[in-house]
């Protein structure tokens, strides 16, 4: 059933996400503004991910993740109701991105700490894949069909479409037995700083877990940042249509796909998987740096290839990580990396924006890649002995 509900979100998000940022571009031809957009999506992480974690850990996710839901069909069905009779407002979408992203941290704090516990002890692996092939076994089919539908329908009809398999998705998780959502009989404000406290006692100590999560904020933020450039270029070259960025992206996924079949079907021995991660940090980072100096057929080659590998290594360092964290601690640790993600991605789509209006968009895209491969062997290759010990890690091993 969640299989399912997650294939429902993804679906939506995939509808809504790629159409609204062509929109904004279209009609302001600022990467600048498109990036504004992006960075609103991911500015509530920063603002309340810390804050609202102890509570969500001590609470049962299973009803933080279907009210939300419901909440969410609703804003899309008034948000698509109300476009529909309107001119474009960019401050619309502002606001809209705003609030999309203020329940998504709550939604996806209480989503990442229940997933694990679902996984029998010893499947991380298998169980990462399955959750990792799903988004781009979606997205191969959903990017061109949602560059599609932005140039057949008006956005407001995509918006109710949207509500409607979102309220679908909440059938699906009505039905899903939740384990550990007991509640703390008295929970109060000292209890909520002392929660707090612990959750940063432990990233102190854990020097491995910050180097993989400071790395990943910064080729998470770099890779959003030359997709806004990416996604620019296309729109502006006469030789290029948003259809085939629309494939460009399925090309990427259809390798996630492939990736994530690999990882279900052949189980890489721990020992391996800082090795092997660390080369497809070095080779994702690379191909992100001379995309958009590809011919267009090589394009397609470079994504696919980076989706396999990319899939193979955030599978790898999923079940590693979320096998280190402690259960009782594990939404504040990743409350905490929701705002360095959150901050790395806000600082280079604002960057990329920012260049992208001065200087030519492939150079822009070149110089972010390159600057996220020098942090691979800042905090990925030098610190070795700190990061083998999370990447050698499994629930049946710790526990």
């Amino acid at each position: 059933m969640k299989t399912v509900s997650t294939i429902l979100s993804v679906i939506g998000g995939q509808a809504m996400d790629l159409p609204i940022s062509l929109l904004v571009f279209d009609k302001t031809k600022s990467t600048f503004l498109s990036a504004i957009i992006m960075v609103c999506g991911m500015l509530p992480n920063i603002l309340f991910s810390i804050a609202v974690s102890p509570i969500i850990d001590k609470g049962s996710k299973k009803k933080w993740i279907v009210r939300l839901d419901i909440l969410m069909a609703a804003i899309y069905l008034l948000t698509g109701i109300y476009v529909l009779s309107h001119p474009f407002n960019y401050a619309l979408y502002v606001i809209f991105t705003l609030v999309v992203g203020t329940i998504s941290v709550f939604y996806h704090l209480s989503y990442s700490s229940w997933y694990p516990d679902l996984i029998p002890a010893g499947m991380e692996q298998k169980g990462y894949a399955v959750s990792g092939t799903i988004y781009p076994t979606v997205s191969i089919i959903m990017a061109p069909f949602a560059a599609f539908l932005y140039k057949s329908l008006p956005l407001g009809y995509i918006f109710i479409a949207v509500s409607a398999l979102t309220l679908i998705a909440v059938i699906s998780e009505v039905n899903i037995t939740e384990t550990n959502s007991k509640v703390a009989e008295k929970y109060d404000f000292k209890q909520y700083k002392e929660d707090i406290k612990e959750g940063f006692a432990f990233l102190k100590k854990e020097k491995g877990i910050r180097n993989i999560y400071t790395y990943m904020s910064i080729t998470n933020g770099a890779s959003d940042g030359i997709s806004v450039i990416t996604q620019a270029f296309y729109q502006t070259q006469p030789w290029l249509t948003v259809t085939m960025l629309g494939f460009l992206k399925s090309a990427e996924t259809l390798g996630r796909v492939l990736g994530g079949l690999f990882q279900y079907k052949k189980d890489i021995p721990t020992s391996k998987r800082y090795s092997l991660t660390k080369f497809i940090y070095i080779f994702y980072d690379s191909m992100d740096s001379i995309l958009l100096f590809m011919p267009y057929p090589l394009m397609l080659i470079n994504r696919f290839l980076c989706g396999a590998l990319g899939t193979t290594s955030a599978t790898l360092r999923e079940a590693a990580v979320q096998s280190y964290l402690p259960q009782s601690i594990r939404t504040r640790i990743n409350a905490f990396f929701n705002v360095v993600f959150a901050a790395g991605d806000i600082v280079f789509q604002l960057a990329a924006g920012y260049l992208g209006q001065f200087f030519s968009y492939r150079i822009v895209a070149l110089g972010l890649g390159l600057f996220t491969l020098s942090s691979v062997f800042i905090f990925i290759c030098i610190p070795a002995s700190e990061n083998r010990k999370v990447y050698e890690a499994s629930r049946s091993s710790l526990h």
